[in-house]
């Protein structure tokens, strides 16, 4: 019984996350709709609440259209690979309703958003297009560069707290939360996380203009949506994650989860009102900026780590 109370909450948390995921859908055309001085979605449903789950169904009863020189069982593979790194990942944030604690729980995050560049580049690779193929070297360039910024914060993070355990994150934050000591490295871990999940100002990986919707150009119904899902779904943990590491945000579930809609808002705010960037910006940004400022914020807290004790 002991085994079985945390695999019923964890598959409970996923369909969670996949209402979720819909809602936030819904959310992201109702406020890009407001912006551009439209409506959005309004017709199925009350107020459209539907709308997500309508298109969900005529995505997967649609048609799987494989192209005809593509490498069948990696262009399958990749958007499940995709999707369920993304799913798995939820372990790491320390719900009470688990019973699970996991010690290297920020370790084991890193591992899995290096896993999920594969699966950008293999729906790239295997679709056998040029246009994919460009799109997926410029996500897993991209990725890359970024992951090695994140990285560095969140070492200095830890030597802050003294722990990859995100528990221990929780219980440290309970008079002070690291946002009030730590404000240029919130906003760097924000930008960071915008570059990480592909979206605005830093969606390269999917650029419209320029490359006919990049590594997912030749994916149509069930591959498309399962693509899909897993960008919004890592929204939405890149969101929470931020109020784990930097707002305490554990203490109380309701105060938790209306920080981590908050969030979201902004990722969705950001699509709306900030163009996209060149491309030699976002890599300058990345190594000239973001990992200086990584290495020196990494340093001064290995230092205070190593000073007081």
């Amino acid at each position: 019984m002991i085994y079985v109370y945390p695999l019923l909450s964890y598959l409970i948390l996923i369909v969670g996350i996949l209402i979720c995921v819909a809602f936030i859908v819904l959310l992201e055309r109702k406020v890009l709709g407001y912006i551009q001085l439209r409506k959005g979605p309004n017709k199925v449903g009350v107020i459209g609440v539907l709308q997500s789950f309508s298109d969900a169904i005529k995505l997967f009863t649609k048609e799987q259209v494989v192209p005809s020189y593509s490498n069948m069982i990696p262009f399958y593979i990749s958007p499940l690979l995709t999707f369920s790194i993304i799913l798995f990942l939820w372990v790491v944030i320390p719900f009470d309703s688990y019973l699970l604690n996991l010690e290297m729980g920020g370790l084991l995050f890193f591992c899995c958003t290096s896993l999920s560049v594969y699966g950008l580049m293999v729906s790239g690779w295997a679709s056998n297009s040029n246009y994919a193929m460009l799109g997926a070297m410029r996500g897993v360039a991209q990725t890359i560069s970024y992951e090695v910024s994140l990285a560095f914060f969140f070492i200095s993070l830890m030597c802050l707290v003294g722990s990859l355990n995100f528990e221990v994150f929780k219980m440290n934050q309970e008079y002070i939360i690291i946002l009030f000591i730590m404000v240029p490295l919130f906003f760097m871990w924000l930008a960071s996380s915008l570059a990480e999940t592909n979206r605005t100002p830093f969606d390269f990986a999917e650029g419209e203009s320029e490359l006919v919707s990049g590594f997912n150009v030749e994916y149509g119904s069930g591959g498309f949506a399962l693509l899909f899902l897993a960008e919004y779904a890592s929204i939405i943990f890149m969101s929470y994650l931020l109020v784990v590491l930097f707002l305490g945000g554990l203490k109380n579930f309701i105060y938790f989860n209306i920080l981590g809609i908050i969030f979201c808002f902004v990722f969705i705010w950001m699509r709306g009102t900030l163009p996209r960037l060149r491309y030699d910006k976002l890599m300058l940004l990345a190594w000239k900026s973001f990992l200086p400022n990584s290495l020196c914020f990494f340093l001064f807290f290995l230092s205070l780590e190593i000073f007081f004790k």
